[in-house]
């Protein structure tokens, strides 16, 4: 692929908050989207989703109704990978797990002409191992999209130690084309924010383990004490417990280094099923009509 202009048609695997997002920005950009998942009620859950958020920037007057519509026409859903056999770029946005990573690509790279590039939406596992699941290690690399997509302007660039320069120029072009500005980042374990980010929820869990305030205590002082537009506990709550414990152990185990043990509680809530927002229960409680701390 020697351009962005060979790029028509996008593949997007994953179909929860995450990929929904991705192939909504995609789709708005002009771009035929083939949205996949195993899971046929998923992907009925993510044109819904994408049609609510389509509207909500309607409203605020940031997109017309014409492209609205036209952004839904680019959306297409599937739950087999021949259905991406016509995509020149694929991006994976399945949960943040190796194995489950690692067999998709098993079963993606088959399918796909050899000149399409894959691109890994993961948010802190090597870039460079999990190109080598896959049968073109040159054409691979990390696209870190924010939650909410739609919303957030950043997209963390990481190359593994194989991808070439090509495919990094195509994929920065696309990122501006689809809006959003860029940090190229190392491929280290979590890369630039969630490198930084994530120690910092996971000292704030350690705060309330410890005692040294509630979940209200410490989400209102950093709030207003140093003006994040939500509070930590708040923010790992929509993120997904899971996902940040799970990036807690890839720096623990990748940097090998105590500052990053995840913190007990924090553990302790995602054995107990408590994952966040997606679950209506974590460090708040999200079943009546006002999230209620639940410590």
């Amino acid at each position: 692929m020697a351009s962005l202009d060979d790029i028509k048609t996008i593949g997007v695997i994953g179909a929860g908050q995450m990929g929904n997002g991705i192939a909504h920005v995609i789709a708005l950009a002009g771009y035929d989207v083939r949205l996949l998942d195993v899971s046929e009620q998923a992907l009925e859950k993510a044109l819904v989703q994408i049609g609510k958020n389509l509207d909500r920037q309607l409203k605020k007057d940031m997109i017309s109704q014409a492209e609205k519509d036209a952004a839904l026409a680019h959306i297409t859903s599937g739950v087999e990978y021949t259905f991406l056999s016509d995509c020149n770029l694929v991006i994976e946005a399945a949960t943040e797990n190796e194995e489950v990573k690692k067999q998709i690509f098993k079963s993606l790279c088959p399918v796909l002409g050899e000149e399409a590039i894959i691109a890994t939406n993961t948010s802190s596992i090597s870039v460079t191992r999990l190109a080598s699941y896959t049968d073109r290690p040159s054409k691979f690399m990390g696209m870190h999209f924010m939650n909410p997509v739609p919303l957030m302007k950043l997209v963390e660039l990481i190359r593994g130690i194989a991808t070439d320069e090509t495919t990094y120029r195509i994929i920065h072009e696309l990122t501006k084309k689809l809006g959003k500005d860029t940090a190229s980042a190392e491929d280290f374990p979590a890369f630039i924010v969630n490198r930084i980010l994530l120690p910092m929820i996971n000292e704030a869990v350690y705060t309330l383990y410890e005692g040294v305030g509630n979940v209200q205590s410490i989400d209102t002082a950093l709030r207003l004490g140093a003006n994040h537009p939500m509070g930590p506990l708040q923010l790992a709550d929509f993120i997904g417990l899971d996902t940040c414990l799970s990036i807690m152990h890839v720096l623990h185990d990748g940097l090998a280094d105590t500052k990053y043990r995840p913190c007990p509680l924090l553990v302790k809530y995602v054995e107990a099923g408590w994952l966040g927002r997606k679950v209506g229960r974590g460090f708040y409680d999200y079943s009546g009509d006002e999230p209620v701390p639940t410590r």
